[in-house]
């Protein structure tokens, strides 16, 4: 054949494995409103820019070579707002995305390469699980752990998107991911309903086994949840914005004159009374640049908001107690959950914002006996060995072991506003615990309840944590924006670049 031939014949057998799983199943995907895996790939990365690798990949076994094109994970090197990113889309259409030993290898040299290129990682995916022919008996076995697929260090970030039925291989590139995404119909476990089933001897469906409710709400192992594909994707790009390509680059600043700040004052949403509720959202809605905010695992551990946000252009990440929930007593998942975005943020080099209104951790015979000592220390553990700028704020309280874990004593910078105030326990517990009385009541001496909580109270004020310089501000709420900022610049950590020293990649990647 002459060039023209080869190239013909390189089109046509290009064309075939575009096809992916056929066009009677790419037509049922359309008409369900889903798009397949290049699709997806060409919604996420810039026009033009994705370049395949193991295009031509197929089974190992050659009987059924025909029948998976790219052998059912597209793979490759695209670009995302001009920046580079490996991508690795699995085609439901092609014998379920199943993994196999060819298609696990690509996945394999998309991870390493990432790593020497310095670039994040992105996973579209879904999966019916292990394909048993491919890796069923010792043969099969064996090839998959020559295949050097192990955990993760994190060198690059990673972000996955559950877009469908997610069972084995999917579910370990999702666990692990630093933003793990789902859409609302999709699920995702360990393994599928049928083989569940059988293994329990009763029948189970995929929305109870690993729903989006299930993984959001429950377990926390979903940071995000998106109506559709084109959500999804948009939220992969998005969170991509606040993260640098990887750990020796500072994460990326947008020019300060392009932030727009908040529409609303911080006092216009925080009631001054220790007892009334508020949205902490709101708060840090209006203490950062507009439309910046992009909540990380929302759902899960409540009494906590944890998201990234923008600081005139600079990317940070916020941890803020949310009274809302539970009064914003820390409870168990809520503690795992900041574990998890201090090592995050540290890994990829974000100052951390730490907002405290707590009473402190919910304790109890139910947290006791799921182990909260041992993830309170795990979390004082994680903000100690953090290296990025750490800023600190009591809203208006904090109190006990809560207190240190939210930055007391443990912050390059702290505030407390003119509402803050701070001690061992909630003062009415104090009274109770000390003098045995109840609101109303009356103390040993004939002394009434107020007066008794009122000297629970005594030395609680901003400005006796400011008078022994515990703490180094006392700010008024308003002007939280601005004295961020300026603590920001003055801890920018100029010497290192804005590099933290990485003391936390190699912190376990889900629920520490």
């Amino acid at each position: 054949m002459d060039h023209e031939q080869l190239a013909a014949d390189l089109e046509r057998r290009r064309a075939k494995v575009h096809e992916m799983g056929g066009p009677a199943k790419l037509k049922a995907r359309r008409a369900q409103g889903q798009m397949n895996a290049r699709e997806r790939i060409a919604a996420l990365c810039d026009a033009g820019s994705f370049a395949e690798v193991g295009e031509f990949t197929v089974s190992v076994r050659p009987e059924d070579a025909a029948r998976t094109p790219a052998d059912g994970i597209v793979t490759g090197f695209g670009a995302v707002d001009g920046r580079d990113v490996a991508v690795a889309a699995f085609d439901l259409t092609t014998l379920g995305a199943s993994s196999a030993s060819n298609n696990i290898t690509k996945l394999g040299y998309l991870k390493d390469s990432a790593t020497r290129a310095g670039i994040p990682c992105v996973f579209l995916i879904e999966s019916a699980g292990a394909r048993m022919p491919d890796i069923q008996g010792a043969r099969g076995m064996g090839r998959i752990g020559m295949t050097g697929q192990r955990g993760r260090e994190r060198e690059t970030p990673w972000v996955s998107a559950v877009l469908g039925p997610c069972y084995g291989m999917g579910t370990w590139y999702t666990v692990q991911a630093d933003m793990a995404i789902m859409r609302r119909d999709a699920s995702m476990s360990v393994s599928s309903p049928k083989v569940t089933s059988v293994a329990l001897s009763e029948a189970v469906t995929a929305e109870q086994l690993g729903g989006w409710e299930v993984h959001a709400r429950g377990t926390g192992q979903i940071d995000a949840v998106a109506d559709t594909d084109a959500d999804a994707i948009a939220l992969i790009r998005r969170t991509l914005s606040y993260l640098p390509s990887n750990i020796s680059e500072p994460a990326p600043v947008l020019p300060r004159a392009s932030a727009v700040g908040p529409s609303t004052r911080v006092e216009d949403v925080l009631p001054v009374a220790r007892n009334k509720v508020y949205d902490v959202r709101k708060v840090v809605d209006a203490i950062a640049d507009a439309g910046s905010v992009l909540p990380w695992r929302e759902q899960h551990g409540r009494p906590l908001f944890t998201a990234f946000m923008r600081l005139h252009g600079r990317p940070v990440g916020v941890v803020a107690s949310n009274p809302l929930h539970k009064g914003g007593a820390i409870d168990g998942p809520a503690c795992g959950k900041m574990t998890e975005f201090i090592v995050l943020c540290d890994s990829f080099n974000l100052p951390l914002v730490l907002m405290a209104d707590t009473p402190g951790f919910l304790v109890g015979l139910q947290a006791e006996h799921k182990g909260v000592a041992g993830k309170i220390m795990n979390n004082i553990q994680a903000l100690a060995l953090a290296s990025v700028p750490k800023l600190a704020i009591v809203m208006r309280k904090s109190y006990g072991q809560a207190y240190l874990n939210m930055g007391g004593g443990m912050s390059d910078a702290m505030a407390v506003w003119t509402t803050g105030e701070i001690g061992f326990v909630d003062p009415a517990v104090a009274v109770s615990v000390v003098h045995n009385v109840a609101p109303g009541g009356q103390g040993p001496n004939g002394e009434p309840y107020e007066t008794l909580f009122e000297g629970m109270m005594r030395d609680g004020t901003p400005y006796d944590l400011n008078a022994i310089f515990a703490a180094h501000a006392v700010i008024r709420p308003n002007d939280t924006r601005a004295w961020l900022d300026r603590m920001l610049s003055v801890f920018a950590r100029r010497p290192d670049k804005g590099v933290s020293r990485h003391k936390l990649v190699t912190w376990p990647t889900s629920l520490s």
